[in-house]
């Protein structure tokens, strides 16, 4: 039996085009009870119904849009959710814009619990446990 540490309505959004990272992610986070929506590209996640409650996790590397510049439009249409953006090695730039965006970067390859845990923070944070 799983035990929830989601609030109703709480959703993790997963954006990621590569399935298999996709895939691992959804698990890895179910297993420890949130309830996970998947994404492969940015226009489904600006064409889907976002949840006000929950957090993004974003890879930076998307086709079309990178990952801080479809946070930066979604902060546009008035969706804004606690994000984390995964990528491998961030450049000073990349860095730099996520800071200013908000946004805190997991490096990839992702670590034990690290993932979990900055959700679970998030959610803390959000007053939503």
């Amino acid at each position: 039996m799983i035990v929830s540490n989601e609030a109703p309505g709480f959703v993790v959004h997963v954006v990621d085009d590569d399935p298999a990272v996709c895939n691992a992610l959804k698990f890895a986070l179910e297993v420890d009870g949130f309830n996970v929506r998947t994404y492969a590209r940015s226009e489904d996640v600006l064409a889907a119904e976002l949840s006000r409650g929950g957090c993004m996790i974003v890879d930076y590397n998307l086709p079309g849009l990178n990952g801080l510049d479809l946070l930066r439009e979604l902060d546009r249409r008035d969706v804004h959710l606690p994000a984390f953006l995964i990528t491998s090695n961030p450049a000073l730039h990349v860095r730099s814009r996520a800071t200013a965006q908000g946004v805190a970067i997991i490096e990839k390859p992702l670590l034990g619990n690290q993932l979990s845990e900055a959700v679970r923070d998030s959610f803390a944070r959000s007053g939503l446990c």
